[in-house]
């Protein structure tokens, strides 16, 4: 496959990735801050000008979730007003847009995982800006393809929750994690993989996708499930006891949604088969991640 592609934000967990997998078998142009500011729409409409891309991939975005309460303006551009250009230099290219998203696009009321159609109602900065920006590429965008996922980590970009917990579980004996949030932990790498699929398939319709690990977790069983596995690799740790605490008692600017499984069905028909499991992902990064520092 030789098709022309544009990765935007190559230097994130996603991006990263996305880059060593894609790289060996397409013409792909990487592109990262500062040669492509989101913030400045200019920026995006000379790259896509100067290159022709028959594929764009949007990796890139802002995730500070409790910066974004302080900071919306910043967070809009880069999240909601830079999609909307993409949209519109794909379509004059006749591009397919691929557009990462997230669940913070809903309120995390539900009481059975979240299907592609269901009811939006984000609690934050982030999440409105986020769902800003998917719509604007429903609306403008004639080929498109958005991926929601849901509590990404990898061993590429700034930090992720994996990161931070190896970083304090060798610092701390004991450590307080959230227990009343309900996600699925997803790796990176995963969803590099599947974008990369996705690009290989037919042409998939149009529309908005779920993708994350399968299984469920709270934000302590992913705690304790880290440094089960990350003792077993042999890192450095200190952590003795992790212990469970209410949202309450960790208060965040940002409001985050306390149940956000996606139901990935709809992707999982179309590339025939399902995510693998969360805990067997957090095992290949960490042994990944423990290459990677040794």
């Amino acid at each position: 496959m030789n098709k022309s592609i544009l990765l935007i934000g190559c230097n994130g967990q996603v991006g990263s990735q996305l880059q060593k997998i894609l790289q060996p078998y397409t013409n792909l142009i990487a592109v990262a801050r500062p040669e492509v500011e989101l913030a400045q729409p200019e920026t995006i409409k000379c790259l896509v000008e100067q290159w022709k891309p028959q594929i764009i991939i949007n990796a890139a975005a802002y995730t500070a979730v409790d910066k974004a309460e302080s900071e919306p303006e910043l967070a809009n551009k880069v999240n909601a007003l830079a999609p909307q250009v993409l949209s519109e230099e794909a379509n004059k290219s006749q591009a397919l847009l691929i557009h990462i998203s997230t669940d913070y696009v809903f309120d995390g009321k539900s009481n059975r995982p979240y299907q592609e159609n269901d009811l939006t109602n984000p609690l934050s900065i982030y999440g409105e800006t986020k769902l800003a920006g998917e719509q604007a590429i429903s609306s403008i965008c004639s080929n498109y393809l958005i991926l929601r996922t849901a509590w990404v980590y990898g061993s590429g970009g700034k930090s992720n929750f994996v990161k931070t917990m190896l970083r304090l579980g060798s610092q701390k004996s004991e450590l307080k994690v959230v227990s009343d949030q309900i996600g699925s932990p997803t790796w990176a790498t995963d969803i590099a993989q599947t974008i990369a699929m996705l690009i290989t398939k037919d042409q998939p319709k149009s529309g908005i996708y779920h993708y994350t690990n399968s299984g469920v977790a709270s934000w302590y069983d992913f705690a304790v499930a880290i440094f089960e596995e990350a003792k077993l690799l042999g890192f450095p740790l200190n952590i003795e006891r992790v212990v469970p605490i209410p949202t309450s008692e960790y208060p965040t600017p940002a409001t985050r949604p306390s149940y956000s499984v996606l139901d990935c069905t709809k992707i999982s028909s179309l590339m025939e088969s399902y995510p693998p499991h969360w805990r067997e992902s957090l095992r290949k990064m960490l042994k990944e991640f423990r290459n990677m520092s040794s």
